[in-house]
């Protein structure tokens, strides 16, 4: 049995200890897993992160842990706090070598290291708080979990989700360590076949694992093929054939060629006509695995084609049962939660404080009443124009990246409408008889916009190559009409009108922002978006049918998220809104216990 790993540690970069001086926040980087034994194996652990890290486990023994650990801890700490960050995170590891040492950074040191943002969930430790313990074995059931939670949901939200063959890049390291390592091993292999007589063990393992991959293709009732695999690619036999070097290679190698013709789907075709075309019996090997590798990927891609419809049907209870077997393991898995709804109340509460300061006949004294649900779709609201340096939401993190592409978009959308705004105001006589005005618009923009979210993006330069294109393109139309062109003057004002909507504060920018968010508070508020939709905002007209589409989209994504976390929420909403009452129901719950 796993033993505990105390959480309440010293930060790594010599500051004061973390549940000390401050109740400084300290971050999980990475994670650092250390396993001194070495007995240890684990992939993909997942948190509710913004960057996803993998684990590293050196198989070292417990004197190269500490001392890999106190080197660690020297190199980012002060000289001062050094001696005492080695105490802090050898002493549990020198006393129990088979107990992982999870290593902490706290916030300052973790934004020196990550200067791009934050990679992973912020733990929040008080003083008054004891170390929570934390085993391996609950960490892995937790991953699973996360695990499964999250493909579940990318695989039955995203019709689009498939498994890509992706390589390393070429000349990379990895890619280049790759490439060595695998050609020594075939070579190795060709030399082991060219001696007299033949060396066949490297040989023979290769072909029982091809056996073995070629069963794992089979349905359960495909018995005839699978026996006659079996007996094929009897390693056994094949062993006693090498003993008297009589092993028919290139024949045994036409059977798994003929066997996979069958077996792979119609795309890998003409993938099996090149392997029967091969004459060198290691090349023809080593095409086979790369064959088998790609049919592995579309047999993968099937199964989950097949069971999309199956999960759909059953995601909400499934991630919901999921969710609920993460927070039983993780209480602080609602943490960014409560606090994302927290922030919507107290902008609701904002609002109405406002509101109620401009009215001279309201009674200020009343305590406001706020809808939950009210507040619950300001809070998907502020999604889009969430910043996504800041930690997300838990229960809305199998999400994160569609909320993001569709927060990308509207921006674009957002320009776009501005621009047709000014344009109008500015020189809508000229364009009044031009009917398709708004798609050359849109096909002016849309190319010039693209990207417009990235960091090296310069909008104020877009925005000057759409004001010059769309000068061009009214002085075009009004040529062709037999009429003036617009003045030098006209044309600068238009121009600078466009180049300003980069400002912050620009108030053409500030309307249509105000407008989309009319429209999609608009959208979350019917019973059903899917029958009408609500009257679009002045402004918006220009780009309707993009509105509309990504608008179907979000509350496609709301309305879901609302059906899974629902009862979450409820519970979150209620001790916020209600405290009175979800004490008086914890104390009854408490007295009848």
């Amino acid at each position: 049995m796993s033993r505990g790993v105390s959480a309440g540690l010293r930060c790594l970069g010599g500051c004061h200890p973390l549940c000390g001086v401050g109740g400084r926040e300290v971050v999980y980087t990475g994670p650092w897993l250390y396993c001194p034994g070495g007995a240890a194996a684990a992939a993909g652990l997942v948190y509710f992160v913004n960057k996803v890290k993998g684990i590293r486990m050196p198989l070292n023994d417990d004197q190269n842990s500490d001392s890999d650990s106190s080197r660690l801890s020297e190199s980012t700490a002060s000289s001062s706090d050094s001696e005492y960050s080695r105490q802090s995170f050898n002493s549990d590891s020198s006393s129990k070598p088979s107990s992982p040492a999870l290593h902490l950074l706290c916030v300052e040191h973790q934004q020196q290291l990550y200067p791009w943002g934050s990679p992973c969930v912020l733990l929040p430790f008080r003083k008054s708080s004891p170390p929570k313990v934390i085993t391996f074995d609950e960490l892995m059931a937790t991953t699973r979990n996360l695990s499964n939670w999250t493909l579940a949901h990318e695989i039955a939200v995203n019709a689009n989700f498939c498994i890509k063959h992706e390589d390393y890049p070429q000349n990379s390291f990895a890619g280049t360590v790759k490439q060595i390592v695998h050609k020594a091993f075939w070579d190795h292999l060709e030399s082991e076949l060219n001696e007299d007589p033949p060396e066949y063990k490297h040989a023979i393992k290769l072909f029982e694992e091809i056996k073995e991959i070629l069963l794992s293709f089979l349905t359960p009732g495909a018995n005839r093929i699978h026996n006659q695999i079996c007996e094929v690619l009897d390693t056994d036999l094949i062993r006693q054939q090498a003993e008297h070097n009589a092993v028919d290679i290139p024949g045994l190698a036409n059977y798994i060629i003929n066997t996979m013709g069958k077996l792979c789907a119609p795309i890998r075709d003409n993938d099996i006509k090149q392997l029967k075309a091969t004459d060198n019996i290691v090349e023809l090997l080593r095409q086979i695995f790369r064959v088998l590798d790609l049919m592995k990927m579309d047999m993968a891609n099937y199964t989950i084609k097949s069971l999309r419809p199956y999960l759909w049907h059953n995601l909400v209870d499934y991630e919901r049962t999921k969710f609920q077997e993460i927070l039983e393991e993780t209480p602080s898995a609602l943490n960014l939660t409560t606090e994302w709804i927290k922030e919507s109340i107290e902008d609701e509460l904002s609002s109405i404080s406002d509101e109620s300061s401009s009215s001279p006949g309201a009674d200020s004294s009343s305590k406001p009443i706020i809808s939950p649900t009210l507040v619950l779709n300001n809070g998907y609201l502020k999604l889009l124009q969430w910043d996504y340096c800041k930690t997300f939401p838990e229960t809305l993190i199998t999400d994160e990246v569609r909320l993001q592409e569709l927060r990308e978009k509207l921006n674009q959308l957002k320009v776009i409408a501005c621009v047709s705004l000014i344009t109008n105001n500015m020189v809508g006589a000229a364009i009044a008889d031009v009917p398709d005005f708004a798609d050359q618009l849109k096909r002016i923009s849309f190319p010039l916009l693209e990207g417009m979210n990235k960091k090296s993006f310069d909008l104020k330069e877009a925005l000057n190559a759409i004001g010059v294109q769309i000068c061009s393109t009214v002085n075009k139309s009004l040529s062709e009409r037999g009429l003036p062109t617009l003045s030098e003057e006209m044309q600068s004002n238009l121009m600078g009108q466009i180049a300003h909507i980069v400002e912050k504060n620009n108030p053409v920018c500030s309307l249509i922002d105000k407008r989309i968010q009319l429209f999609m508070r608009s959208l979350l508020a019917l019973p059903s978006f899917q029958k009408c939709m609500p009257t679009m905002p002045g402004g918006l007209s220009v780009i309707q049918t993009e509105m509309e589409f990504l608008g179907s989209q979000y509350a496609s994504i709301v309305n879901f998220n609302k059906k899974v976390y629902g009862p979450f929420y409820a519970n979150i909403l209620r001790k916020l809104l209600f405290p009175e009452a979800a004490m008086e129901k914890t104390e009854a719950q408490t007295s009848s216990n």
